[in-house]
């Protein structure tokens, strides 16, 4: 369908264009579920006793007739149909004229039909106008197949992400942080993973969430498991961990009872960008509470847009986490080492400290480390691993710094 068709074609808006073409009173969509006629849209210039949503035995009504052949769809005068007279609408509507064409979907199946009426006779209408409604009745089918697919895919995704959380997911994985200064590990950012069948990247897992009203909780569960899953590092490593929210999943309750049992001054809350925020002020008396418990505040792929930057503004994070985007090939790229040797620079004149994610090549950890960033992760580093990994990473760190201060 032309996209300007399309726009224009608003199912309330079709009703009532067929309806004032032909002169009549009243037009409709009859759904037909089970043996019932269900008004789903009802158009009409003057009040009337039709309501949405309320249904009737399809026996009783013109819809069921027509449908089963009992009525022709063109009905100039219903005066002259001794069915018509039997219904007992016919008198306390009134119905005088009236036409009616099923709706039939791509599968073949016969969603209802789309209805119009007057309350007097009207010899008027023909077959060209019949030919009318059938024509708007096949763009209602379309209307309606997509709606129904639409649902079809929300039921969908609902239902993989319901799934996953009665299952206790996501599974939690961590990327090593390391310090610039000797590539010391201090903590990890924890990364949520999920089924890869079928594939889908992790951020439409999380979109699709967001889509079906499972946000919060799928954010909230991937915080409780990361936060349980490296109780047992903190026993053994005063290390830090990457925890990411949304402002969204923030300003949620109970989110700050989620954090309760871990030491605060050992995470840092990366504010992810899912949303648009038009008010700061409830985003920032939230942080100003965790702050208070000691938890550090970090602002996630910062450089990515002017959102991202507007963000570090408003918020004053303590860390800033240089996008991947900008370190993607930063030792051949004049242009980003510009960008992040600015972005460093305006860190650190706000007393930000600046961690570099994605360094995945020698040749990009050399320039960051020219530009004095205070750390980094990326595959070059360490890949994201199961706890039992990362705490090899951590204990092969902490001999490094014995190691070292054995020698100073």
């Amino acid at each position: 369908m032309p996209q300007s068709l399309d726009g224009f074609l608003d199912i309330r808006a079709m009703l009532r264009l067929v309806r004032q073409n032909l002169g009549l009173d009243v037009a409709f969509i009859g759904e037909f579920v089970g043996d019932q006629r269900v008004f789903r849209h009802v158009d009409a210039d003057a009040p009337n006793t039709l309501v949405e949503g309320t249904g009737d035995h399809l026996d009783t009504t013109y819809c069921g007739r027509v449908a089963d052949g009992r009525l022709p769809e063109l009905i100039p005068d219903t005066a002259a149909f001794p069915e018509a007279q039997r219904l007992a609408v016919t008198r306390t509507l009134p119905v005088g004229s009236h036409l009616s064409v099923p709706i039939r979907l791509s599968n073949g199946m016969v969603y209802g039909t789309f209805c119009c009426f007057g309350h007097a006779p009207d010899h008027s209408l023909n077959e060209r106008d019949l030919a009318v409604m059938r024509t708007f009745a096949g763009l209602v089918a379309q209307r309606i197949d997509r709606d129904l697919q639409a649902e079809s895919l929300l039921a969908a995704k609902r239902g993989r992400i319901r799934r996953l959380l009665d299952d206790g997911g996501p599974a939690i994985v961590f990327q090593p942080i390391f310090l610039l200064d000797g590539l010391a590990p201090v903590g990890a950012e924890a990364l949520s993973r999920f089924p890869s069948d079928p594939y889908r990247p992790v951020e439409t897992w999380f979109s699709d969430a967001a889509e079906v009203g499972l946000q919060i909780e799928l954010e909230h569960r991937a915080i409780a498991n990361a936060l349980a899953a490296y109780a047992p590092v903190w026993s053994r490593h005063r290390v830090q961990i990457g925890i990411n929210a949304s402002p969204a999943a923030i300003l949620a309750p109970g989110f700050m009872d989620l954090l309760s049992g871990s030491p605060a001054d050992r995470i840092v809350l990366e504010i992810t960008e899912h949303e648009r925020i038009d008010d700061y002020g409830p985003l920032l008396a939230a942080l100003a509470l965790l702050r208070d418990r000691g938890v550090r505040i970090a602002i996630d792929d910062v450089g990515a847009g002017y959102s991202s930057m507007s963000r570090v503004v408003a918020i004053r994070p303590d860390i800033i986490k240089l996008d991947r985007e900008i370190v993607r090939g930063l030792d051949g790229d004049p242009m980003r080492q510009a960008l992040a040797r600015a972005l460093v620079d305006f860190a650190a004149r706000c007393g930000c400290k600046v961690v570099a994610e994605g360094v995945e090549t020698p040749g990009e950890l050399e320039i960051l480390s020219e530009l004095e960033v205070q750390a980094l992760q990326g595959y070059l580093l360490g890949r994201p691993a199961g706890v039992d990994a990362l705490e090899r990473v951590l204990g092969q760190g902490a001999r490094r710094i014995d190691a070292m201060a054995d020698a100073g």
